[in-house]
């Protein structure tokens, strides 16, 4: 993705995520210069990779398959590990209308996907096989806004606004927003995106970044890299 791209997603959504009454927090606003001039005090921060997030996964045609997310907060890993202290994780994601989001599961991460406003948000599910592998012919069982509800292998489940999912470990799942886009809230345990994402297509989490313009804020895949 061309970083002028990302710029202006990035402005678009935090548009939208005003438009809601949601405000981001003030780091989110930080130029590169001031988040290296500030990466001492916000080590917490990089270490969990709070902050900006945009993909493509890849594939070149974010309209089509990607997704906007910003991580509000992350724990740590070592506190879920052991079963206490600081064990969840927040985001903030746009989906917009018909872009996949695509079918991928979580080994360790638990979470809940809720539809915070505009259009419907449109879940795909299917369970997965003993050893966890996607399953195109087992359904499942899921909580809806605290309620059980057993799913069949494709059923898409629809969101309105308000209304919400829990996703466990194994839960095969795509989404994509249905009539408009759709602002997302995601409450979960500790968040790995390096190493928690399954997809299954041989696909990337993050996307390839062409530099044609300076960066608006920093991508949390651009941490390591930019402030060494």
């Amino acid at each position: 993705m061309k970083r002028s791209r990302i710029n202006e997603i990035m402005s678009q959504a935090d548009d939208m995520i005003r438009s809601f009454g949601f405000s981001l927090p003030p780091f989110a606003y930080w130029s590169p210069s001031e988040f290296q001039a500030r990466k001492s005090a916000a080590s917490a921060l990089i270490d969990a990779r709070c902050g900006w997030d945009i993909t493509d996964y890849g594939a070149g045609d974010f309209d089509q398959m990607g997704l906007f997310l910003f991580t509000l907060r992350n724990g740590r890993l070592a506190d879920l590990q052991r079963g206490r202290g600081m064990c969840y994780a927040e985001k903030l994601l746009v989906s917009r209308q018909y872009q996949l989001s695509p079918m991928h599961t979580h080994i360790e991460k638990a979470e809940d996907i809720i539809n915070r406003g505009g259009a419907t948000l449109v879940i795909e599910l299917f369970g997965s096989d003993n050893k966890g592998g996607f399953c195109a012919d087992r359904g499942g069982q899921v909580l809806c806004d605290g309620i059980f509800r057993d799913f069949h292998a494709g059923e898409k489940l629809k969101l309105a606004p308000g209304e919400s999912v829990t996703l466990m470990p194994g839960d095969w799942h795509a989404f994509w927003g249905e009539g408009g886009d759709v602002l997302i809230g995601e409450v979960s345990t500790v968040n790995d995106d390096i190493h928690d994402n399954i997809f299954r297509a041989p696909i990337g989490r993050f996307a390839n970044v062409e530099e044609d313009v300076d960066p608006l804020h920093l991508l949390v895949s651009d941490y390591a890299l930019l402030l060494k």
